[in-house]
């Protein structure tokens, strides 16, 4: 189904018909694929999967956005689809629209799951800084390093490509402390994207939460451990 959002479509799928809603974030250039076997497991709850623009089937906004734009289009979702109450599961970017929807909107949010989530201020270490220093020296002399970016960063439009320094550069500590509903942090030992120092700085922030970090797991610790991850979220969700 399609819901329409500044004039473009967003893309969502609401599945089973009763118990509490449960919504799904996927990553950055995720999909509604992202989560299907997790949401098929929750079988007894209704849930709301949806693809974040420009992703899956979602048409790509007509301007620049940031954070809050993502955080407006799920208000707006949930508005529209009469959703009062509901738990939140969120995944890497999906985590950092969860934890500003969650400060912005704690009425609306029972629970929350943040896995491998984005949001907090990255340390700089000797490798980046490194790769700082050659990059304006190599800019000083002239050298082009347009095409040094990520994979992430080259494959997206000139518009994404400024909608994704917006959010890459939008950090949540403040935001984490406003969050009253039961968090539950779950990180992958050996996420490098996003790594376990994270989560344990969410922890220390979102002062109703706890933390679990799965064995052998990387940045997409709810596939690596998927059964492990479905026990634990069914618990905390039911608790």
């Amino acid at each position: 189904m399609f819901f329409e959002f500044k004039g473009k479509k967003v893309y969502y799928e609401v599945t089973g018909d009763t118990g509490d809603w449960i919504v799904f974030l996927h990553g950055w250039g995720g999909s509604v694929k992202s989560f299907f076997g997790v949401v098929q497991m929750f079988e007894n709850n209704r849930c709301l999967n949806l693809d974040f623009p420009p992703f899956g089937m979602s048409e790509e906004m007509a301007e620049v956005w940031n954070l809050e734009d993502y955080a407006l289009m799920l208000k707006a979702l949930v508005d529209f689809l009469e959703i009062k109450q509901m738990k939140i599961i969120a995944h890497s970017f999906g985590g950092r629209v969860a934890i500003l929807f969650s400060s912005l909107y704690n009425d609306k949010v029972d629970r929350l799951i943040l896995v491998d989530s984005a949001g907090i201020k990255p340390k700089k270490n000797l490798m980046v800084a490194f790769k700082i220093i050659k990059f304006k020296f190599l800019k000083k002399i002239g050298i082009n390093q347009k095409n040094k970016g990520s994979q992430d960063y080259k494959n997206l439009s000139d518009k994404m490509k400024k909608t994704f320094i917006n959010i890459i550069n939008r950090h949540l500590e403040n935001e984490c402390i406003e969050i009253d509903c039961p968090t539950l942090i779950i990180f992958g030992e050996n996420d490098k994207a996003t790594p376990v120092y994270m989560a344990k700085k969410l922890n220390a922030l979102i002062k109703d939460s706890a933390i679990i970090i799965f064995k052998n797991a990387g940045h997409f610790a709810y596939l690596d451990n998927f059964y492990e991850f479905i026990e634990i979220s069914k618990h905390f969700m039911d608790a």
